[in-house]
């Protein structure tokens, strides 16, 4: 197999930040304007904590680059990175039929339709997912056209199967298929082809 097909969570430093800031950001959501909590309070608490961190932050150059670092899976990327507080995150499992996995229950943050994901949210897990599918399974690259078919709504609050598997090998272009389920419910479907080409990392 070519890559991890994950970054480990430490569970200390950014990752643990990082996962405090998913609470908080579900927990706003959550709490909405019928709160009662004193939300002008909670305001200048958390402004104060991206006061803190901007004034530490490395130049944007700096941090470009250690992002970049190494040849494995990255930490910050908005699906599974354990570093990035939009990721939800998912934690793929290899199949042996050189497919990928991940079990994943999505909150409030990712809502669309009522109790429902937000159809980009979907598009973002799949996208994300057949580029690791790819990478997996042999030659991976970038995505030059993904096209869903969603079957039905795809739930909040439940856990949710996300699969991608590579197909088909053609010169430079890649071809995979992914799915979001629900139980024994087929939510969205996807196909992705990529071409077998990566912009240089920052050094």
């Amino acid at each position: 197999m070519a890559i991890a097909l994950n970054a480990t969570a430490t569970g200390r430093g950014v990752d643990a930040a990082a996962a405090a800031a998913r609470r908080v950001i579900a927990a706003l959501v959550r709490a909405g304007d019928i709160s009662g909590a004193d939300m002008t309070a909670v305001a200048d608490r958390l402004n104060a904590i991206a006061d803190e961190l901007e004034a530490t932050a490395p130049a944007l150059r700096e941090r470009l680059v250690n992002m970049w670092r190494g040849d494995g899976t990255t930490r910050h990327d908005p699906v599974t990175g354990p570093e990035n507080p939009l990721a939800p995150p998912l934690e793929y499992t290899g199949r042996p039929d050189g497919s990928i996995e991940a079990q994943v229950t999505l909150d409030l943050p990712y809502q669309g339709p009522p109790s429902c994901v937000h159809g980009g949210v979907s598009a973002l897990l799949l996208d994300h997912t057949l580029g690791v599918a790819n990478a997996w399974s042999g030659p991976s690259g970038m995505t030059a056209e993904l096209t869903l078919r969603y079957h039905h709504p795809t739930p909040l609050f439940e856990p949710l199967t996300v699969t991608g598997r590579q197909v088909a090998v053609n010169g430079s272009k890649i071809r995979a298929v992914g799915s979001i389920s629900a139980g024994d419910r087929t939510c969205v479907t996807a196909e992705g082809l990529f071409i077998a080409k990566h912009p240089p990392r920052p050094r």
